[in-house]
């Protein structure tokens, strides 16, 4: 550990900010004291004229180590964030918006501003009738949101600078999209009245913007990249599509009673229809009827078409895709470790421009991390500190995104959390620990959920529509929830609650059987509404899947993708609301019960009264609640066209009410969702096979299937090391909260050991099998990356030593 008056008189090597002139560090200053604290610097006559330290000099030392840890916490936070270096602020008016607009409130303005103008919907024409406002109120709601992100793009342009915000594309796009909606809000409110507003389907746009949708916009980006393959085969499809028309309309249009190629439009439409099967094979029943040997047409087309083209289109988005999620990890490390040299120059000092001491570290973690504790900062440069030494060296720093988020705990002195109890009790826990861990105890709850399983399958199969839940509880329910309920307290009791509970699976089956035992009480006090918690049993069975490699692969896979398809779910609804809202202004009011008896599909929509003998019987189509009437009827439609299982009889009903031209809506829309399925089958595919390719490549032990060590790093804390490093926080980092280091050392004197091992752990991420996935070819684009940018890091770095001024600026 470096001696504290040495670190008091540390000179960063490079500084952000020149505070006499409340600017960017490289104007001319006519004199300032000398940042080291031992005298003044003429600039004049370039010579340093000794004198005592005083106040003023350590303070301008202070606050110039301040900006430079608060700028590298922004330079780390740009390479998490993967935010470009360009809008990087520049300037102390810069910084102030930067660091305004950079703080969870803001961005939950910006979540919220957006949410309501999309839900504003809800109760704009046509509205939902039971939310349904007047036009001046949710016309006043809309001006008011539109004047909050008027606000955020101002706040954005002061922190980028004119030329940067108009080069950054997608402020631009919203700043557009915000003028226009905020000159139609203005036309409504004074008109009073709705219009045509086909412009509200681009509201999502201030949602993706925002940064709580960080994983949308990625969405979205890969969906463009994989557009132009995409495209490429689409129009192979359509080529083939429109020829195959032109042939049946040839061959089938002379049948007076083949309605679906009787004009070369209908031939297009129904074999596009064709193409997702809802209506095969109706649509070759009129030909077929005629001549068996046109059913040739058919296979052929659905052949080439459906079998062949439509999955060449998924193994070309597949192979794009892969392609994209390697060069997009390949780019946000580089870009991590780009950010991470930058906020090394910014740590280092003239004195020692090799290496980051921990009073820079800590505070670069005080901006970086605020609320970390002191021992969690001092345990983290641990961590780093692979060599040993009083510094970072700038390999050690390259590691700082993996030490991240670990969650530090003192390592018992046992194995075991009985370790230190007396010998009578520890032998009980002892036997339990070692009855939960055997071989035998897990293939015995195996064996019991199986026999729950079918127990569940026969007594649901013996139900008839007569049953009722408030019959007398189950004999089985009570025997089988008492032997998950002795398993659980088992674990908890022989593991320790702290290694129970630290697994997914055991979190898992202890969800499961607390549900099972709340529906045990409502089944006892006959609780009516909870009666829905019985119908959870089931969920013990997945349990069984623990059992084999594969199916533990699968189900891993399943768990990490939850929250990239919570992204991609919530992409699909952006889709949604955007077609939703174009749905409504052309297509609301236009389907209602037997408004369609023009069209080929119109009993789908016929609603009439049939007498049969002395009753008469509503029959209903039922197609005419697949309406535009509403967002939420519009998503419900927009839902079933994604189906597409009679998808066109929604389409047809529209057309016959409207204009052919309507169809074009509908396509469209299909031709939109299926990209997107695409990719997310193919982002379902690309993790799975990841999944199967690390699990092969790394083969780690897997004795125990409910192991989930997951990223773990290891600290070793001497007591002199403890004391030492206190003494630093109390002299040099005052202000700093060192109770939780107090805490260590009162620690350590209890227990009389010489040391502590603190045990920092952290949940695998994507990021971490990558890692180790690309190992090899990771090196590479280190070595790439270091010819092409370390050289100029260099120069920097000896530019700035052998300048006599030490403020530099790192533009």
């Amino acid at each position: 550990m470096a001696r504290c008056g040495e670190m008091d008189d540390d000179v960063p090597l490079i500084l952000t900010w020149d505070e006499a002139n409340s600017g960017l560090l490289g104007e001319e200053a006519s004199e300032r004291p000398e940042e080291n604290g031992v005298g003044n610097y003429n600039i004049a006559n370039n010579v340093s004229v000794p004198g005592p330290p005083d106040s003023r000099s350590q303070n301008s030392l202070r606050q110039s180590w301040e900006m430079n840890y608060q700028e590298a916490a922004i330079y780390l936070q740009e390479g998490e964030n993967n935010d470009k270096f360009y809008t990087h602020p520049r300037s102390p008016r810069a910084l102030s918006a930067y660091l305004f607009a950079h703080n969870h409130l803001f961005y939950l303005m910006e979540l919220l501003t957006a949410a309501l103008l999309m839900l504003l919907s809800l109760s704009e024409a046509p509205a939902v009738p039971s939310l349904r406002l007047d036009v001046y109120v949710h016309a006043t709601l809309e001006l008011l949101a539109l004047v909050m992100v008027a606000f955020e793009l101002c706040m954005k342009l002061r922190w980028l600078g004119f030329h940067t915000f108009i080069r950054h594309k997608r402020t631009m796009v919203k700043t557009c999209v915000l003028f226009i909606q905020f000159i139609e809000a203005i036309v409504v409110l004074v008109r009073q009245t709705s219009h045509l507003r086909v412009t509200r389907a681009l509201r999502p746009i201030f949602l993706v913007d925002c940064r709580y949708c960080g994983a949308v916009r990625r969405n979205l980006r890969q969906i463009f990249q994989s557009l132009p393959p995409f495209i490429d085969i689409l129009l192979l499809l359509l080529f083939f599509m429109v020829i195959f028309a032109i042939l049946g309309f040839c061959l089938f249009s002379t049948n007076p009673a083949d309605h679906y190629f009787n004009t070369l439009e209908n031939s297009i439409v129904s074999l596009f229809v064709l193409l997702t099967t809802a209506n095969f094979p109706d649509v070759m029943m009129p030909a077929y009827s005629r001549n068996r040997w046109s059913c040739v047409f058919f296979i052929v087309y659905l052949s080439i078409e459906l079998y062949f083209i439509m999955n060449l289109l998924l193994a070309v988005v597949f192979d794009t895709f892969n392609g994209v999620e390697k060069v997009k990890f390949k780019s946000l490390l580089l870009h991590k470790r780009s950010a991470i040299e930058h906020a090394f120059q910014l740590l280092v000092s003239r004195q020692r421009p090799d290496g980051v001491p921990l009073k820079q570290f800590d505070g670069l973690l005080r901006f970086y991390r605020p609320r970390m504790s002191a021992r969690d900062r001092f345990l983290t440069f641990k961590a780093l500190n692979q060599s040993g030494t009083t510094m970072l060296s700038l390999q050690d720093f390259y590691k700082i995104y993996e030490v991240m988020g670990l969650k530090w705990k003192a390592r018992r002195s046992g194995e075991h959390w009985f370790d230190d109890l007396p010998h009578t009790a520890f032998l009980i826990f002892k036997g339990i620990n070692l009855v939960v861990k055997s071989k035998a105890f897990q293939y015995a709850i195996y064996i019991v959920v199986a026999v729950n399983g079918v127990w569940i399958l026969v007594e649901t199969n013996m139900l008839n529509s007569d049953f009722s839940w408030s019959q007398q509880v189950p004999w089985n329910y009570i025997v089988f929830l008492t032997i998950y309920g002795v398993e659980v307290l088992l674990k908890i009791t022989g593991l320790g609650p702290v290694a129970y509970f630290s697994s997914g699976w055991n979190l898992f089956d202890f969800s499961v059987t607390v549900f099972a035992f709340l529906g045990l009480i409502a089944l006892a006090f006959q609780m009516e509404p909870f009666y829905f918690i019985v119908v959870l049993r089931p969920l013990q069975l997945l349990r069984l899947f623990k059992i084999k490699q594969r199916y533990r692969n699968v189900l891993d896979t399943m768990f990490e993708l939850f929250p990239r398809m919570a992204s991609l779910g919530l992409t699909l609804i952006i889709f949604y609301y955007s077609f939703a809202i174009v749905g409504m202004e052309f297509f609301a009011d236009v389907i209602y019960p037997n408004c369609c008896n023009t069209s080929t599909v119109a009993d789908a929509y016929r609603q009439i009264n049939v007498t049969i003998g002395n009753r008469t019987v509503l029959e209903e189509g039922y197609y005419y609640l697949n309406n535009f009437n509403n967002i939420l009827s519009s998503f419900v439609t927009l839902f079933e066209l994604t189906v597409v299982n009679n998808w066109y009889i929604t389409m047809e009903g529209v057309t016959s009410q409207t204009t052919h031209w309507s169809r074009l809506y509908f396509m469209t829309f299909y031709i939109v969702t299926m990209v997107v399925m695409t990719i997310i089958v193919a982002f379902i595919l690309d993790a799975f096979v990841f999944r199967m390719n690390y699990s092969r490549k790394n083969r780690e032990p897997l004795d125990d299937p409910e192991d989930e060590n997951g990223i773990v790093f290891e600290a070793e804390v001497t007591r002199a090391e403890a004391l030492q490093t206190l003494e630093l926080y109390k002299h040099s980092l005052a202000g700093t909260s060192i109770s939780s280091l107090q805490e260590m050392c009162v620690a350590m004197e209890r227990s009389g050991h010489s040391s502590l091992v603190f045990l920092g752990r952290r949940s695998r991420t994507k990021s971490d099998l990558s890692m180790k996935m690309y190992e090899e070819e990771i090196q590479e684009w280190y070595e790439e990356y270091s010819r092409t940018n370390l050289p100029q890091l260099d120069s920097r770095l000896h530019r700035d030593l052998d300048s006599p001024d030490p403020l530099q600026s790192i533009n």
